[in-house]
């Protein structure tokens, strides 16, 4: 199988991104990961841009040894001579210098010709080489350039000494096919193509980053450049997680990367929380959702052999296991999965009962069931209520001002129905009143907290209680859309812990 370079640009076109900047620290913490990761190239930065990108490329080349450290430059000497000063530490160094290819750049950015452009891009070459032996060249809008004045451009600077031709869609216009057809005529119209490595350089504004610069590998390219979770100008660059991850499932293209894939996800996140921009949920390899599984279907399959849905393990991206997300959609192999992956036994719980209880709660929610969620709801199964345990068939409250508050609660025990009213400072107080007076036991309420789940006015409140026995405590979890509710299933789940 052939190497397929990795080229990190996260630190330099990753950083361009509005509001992302990061301080030289930071940078090194992430140049030092991405060197644990297995990048062969971190682009440290454009140091002629500002004394902060010129120190943030001396001290990365000063904390990292493996990686070749890249500058960017335009094709200027200025440039040059400043990358070249940024670089003085780095032990594999490479200059990466360039110039518009398209006609577009050509006439609209540089107001010149063919002619001056091709000079000015081999002049910038030569200069690089008497200080640094790797030069990357970068044929800006090479996406949108006619293929011919390409590969001239191409077949001069590699002739001039670049040992590396970046072949950028820099606005993420092409369309696969195109993409790969134009790395193809290179391949083979370019006489001296054998003396450098072809490079992919890939934008996302149409969403096709990775699938372009996968079709410039199977056409040629060794090398992609890319950045952790594709951040990048405008809508991005191509993902290296999703590169890397590709090669790695279609081992069929015949090539690889030393990107360690374990290390790929807390990679990721690092990279999220240092420059303040989240991870979209479904975000392919890192995204939250990436492994959870919430159809009852899919859950099913899953459960039963993980490849039914998911082609990759998620422990080689450093994903601890699959999620699977509770919600009204699932099925009851989901439930039963999560309930004993919590510690209970399931020869004991009518799954069908709990089941009808889950639907009810998960429609309340109108959000993702959580684990907290299924210990509370599972206060009131077989599980936890033995056949002389307490059950609740009626809460009805009257409240409000200038009423006092007044509770009837009905309780089962033992087969036996009971009812009592009380009065109180609020409902919740009312009801735990009429509750003890059925129960006549003198048991006091240490704790009670009430949490909000997701906020509105229907939310669903969760609470938990914690309630004194005979100098005994004991813990009870009650949930309802209806606080009064929650509360009273709170207390008797905590009262069926003391019985």
């Amino acid at each position: 199988m052939s190497k397929i370079y990795i080229f990190d640009t996260t630190l330099r076109d990753g950083e361009q991104v509005p509001g992302c900047q990061l301080t030289t620290v930071e940078k090194i913490e992430v140049a030092k990961e991405l060197e644990l990761l297995g990048v062969d190239i971190i682009e440290a930065g454009f140091p002629i841009s500002s004394p902060g990108d010129f120190q943030s490329v001396v001290e990365i080349s000063k904390a990292v040894s493996a990686p070749t450290i890249c500058a960017l430059t335009r094709a200027v000497q200025g440039d040059i001579d400043c990358a070249v000063q940024a670089l003085q530490y780095a032990k594999h160094k490479r200059i990466h210098t360039g110039i518009g290819a398209s006609d577009f750049h050509i006439l609209h950015k540089f107001n010149s010709t063919r002619e001056k452009i091709l000079e000015r891009g081999v002049e910038a070459v030569k200069y690089a080489k008497k200080f640094v032996e790797d030069i990357e060249f970068y044929a800006e809008d090479a996406g949108r350039a006619d293929n011919a004045f390409l590969a001239q451009m191409i077949e001069a600077v590699i002739a001039a000494g670049a040992t590396v031709v970046n072949i950028p869609d820099t606005n993420g216009y092409c369309l696969p096919d195109q993409y790969g057809a134009k790395i193809k005529y290179l391949m083979d119209n370019v006489k001296n193509i054998d003396k450098a490595i072809i490079s992919v350089h890939c934008h996302n504004d149409l969403g096709l980053a990775t699938a372009n610069s996968i079709a410039g590998v199977i056409n040629g390219a060794r090398q992609i450049e890319c950045t952790i979770n594709g951040i990048g100008e405008r809508a991005g660059n191509t993902s290296l997680e999703e590169v890397a991850m590709v090669l790695k499932t279609h081992k069929s293209l015949g090539h690889h990367t030393d990107i360690n894939s374990k290390k790929i996800y807390a990679l990721s996140g690092m990279v999220s929380r240092l420059m303040r921009m989240p991870v979209q949920p479904n975000k392919a390899i890192v995204g939250k959702n990436a492994f959870a599984h919430s159809s009852g279907i899919h859950q099913d399959g899953v459960l039963k052999h993980r490849e039914n849905y998911e082609i990759i393990n998620p422990d080689d991206v450093g994903v601890f296991e699959s999620s699977i997300i509770l919600t009204a959609r699932s099925g009851r192999a989901a439930i039963k999965h999560r309930l004993e992956k919590l510690g209970y036994n399931l020869e004991t719980i009518n799954i069908d009962e709990f089941y009808e209880r889950f639907l009810v709660f998960a429609d309340e929610k109108k959000d993702n069931v959580n684990d907290q969620d299924l210990v509370m709801l599972m206060g009131g199964t077989d599980d936890n209520i033995s056949s002389k345990g307490i059950k609740v068939t009626l809460v009805q409250v009257v409240c409000g001002e200038p009423l006092r508050p007044m509770a009837t609660v009905k309780l089962k025990i033992n087969e036996v129905e009971h009812e009592a009213s009380a009065s109180g400072n609020g409902p919740v107080d009312a009801a735990i009143k009429a509750i003890d007076e059925i129960l006549n036991k003198k048991i006091k309420i240490e704790e009670f907290v009430i949490q909000a789940i997701t906020g509105g006015s229907n939310d669903v409140s969760k609470v938990n209680m914690q309630v004194n026995y005979n100098s005994q405590l004991y813990y009870g979890f009650g949930i309802s859309t209806d606080i009064v509710v929650a509360s009273v299933n709170a207390y008797i789940d905590a009262v069926n812990k003391v019985i």
